[in-house]
């Protein structure tokens, strides 16, 4: 599970190791038991082969514990060791990650470890690897949320200069921003539960970025989106001969809608948005109510109005800036869900 492999390195006889194995359901593998007599038999390249095979290592030493480790890295693993010894310390040094018992480990291990597993609990590894591909993904989902949502604010500052139109933003309105923002990426995202294969995949390349260039045109996708949608409402109001104060209200009512749209499709990439209402996140709900509550309040109060450069616009405008705003996202539901039909089709050859 979660393109992990386990393989057991002991200084017990083969049948204890054997019949351990058995207890927690890990396979020998096709290379059988190795033992430390055929071990310090092996040259290097033998060994290299021999690692790949062979889930289970008896009777061995710290030397020995040593090289299986290094030849492990030397295959391309991405190698944590767990011990508790004194005997475990080259090894758990070598180790990419070394993680030391906390309760019955020695002090020796506890020093050339890297993590020390406080409750001597094998599974909270996999607690701990589930909670750090959760994380990692929430950052990912944050930094594409707040890559995308900067493209239609730059564009909107330029592009009406650009062309000789009213301006679209003034400070207030930044900061308007700025408040659904950075609560979005600092707390709802992060806040947001792990995704439901993040245990079924396989570890990620040790050396992909954290924001690579799938992510980063994707982000730039759904940008684009919004800002085109923004600026056809700008540009409908204009040839309408609106007010600059309409034309402006209405823009930045799609603007927060599709700001609001793009933290709902981005809570998940492999879920639909329906789906994803059903998880547990109270900040989701805190920021993205307490946003439609500001907004509803700038346009309704003359005082906010008058503030923001508002004008009053009906329930029918409102809903034309709802609509433009969520249209303008809804293609990621589309792409997430073509990418999901892809997975289950090769889940299924």
């Amino acid at each position: 599970a979660a393109g992990i492999r386990v393989v057991m390195i002991t200084g017990d006889y083969p049948a204890t190791a054997a019949a351990i194995a058995a207890q927690i359901g890990l396979p020998v593998g096709s290379g059988g038991i190795t033992t430390g007599a055929e071990l310090s038999k092996m040259d290097d390249e033998t060994l290299l082969e021999q690692v790949r095979h062979s889930n289970i290592f008896a009777r061995m030493v710290p030397e020995q514990k040593l090289r299986l480790v290094n030849a492990l890295k030397a295959n391309g693993e991405v190698v944590a060791m767990t011990g508790d010894g004194v005997n475990d310390a080259p090894a758990l040094k070598a180790a990419h990650i070394g993680i030391a018992m906390g309760g019955r480990g020695t002090d020796v291990a506890r020093e050339a470890a890297s993590l020390v597993l406080l409750d001597d609990d094998f599974a909270s590894i996999v607690h701990a690897v589930r909670l750090g591909r959760g994380i990692f993904d929430n950052l990912r989902k944050a930094m594409a949320y707040i890559f995308a949502v900067h493209i239609p604010i730059v564009g909107l500052s330029l592009i009406p200069l650009l062309l000789g139109w009213p301006p679209v933003f003034a400070p207030v309105h930044i900061v308007f921003l700025e408040l659904i923002i950075n609560p979005a990426c600092s707390i709802a995202f992060e806040a947001e539960p792990a995704e439901h294969n993040v245990m079924r995949r396989p570890p990620r390349p040790p050396k992909e970025p954290l924001f690579g260039k799938r992510i980063l045109l994707l982000s730039l996708l759904q940008g684009v989106f919004v800002l085109l949608a923004t600026l056809l409402v700008l540009g409908y109001a204009l040839h309408q001969e609106a007010t600059e104060e309409t034309a402006r209200t209405l823009t930045f009512t799609t603007l927060v809608i599709g700001n609001l749209g793009l933290i709902l499709v981005n809570r998940s990439w492999h879920h639909n948005t329906l789906h994803t209402l059903f998880y547990r996140n109270p900040s989701f709900w805190w920021v993205t109510g307490g946003a439609l509550a500001f907004l509803t309040l700038t346009l309704t109060l003359p005082l906010l109005r008058d503030v923001f450069h508002f004008a009053t616009i009906s329930v029918e405008e409102f809903a034309l800036c709802a609509l433009a705003g969520l249209i303008s996202v809804a293609w990621f539901e589309f792409y997430k869900a073509h990418g999901q039909r892809r997975r289950d089709d090769a889940r299924r050859v």
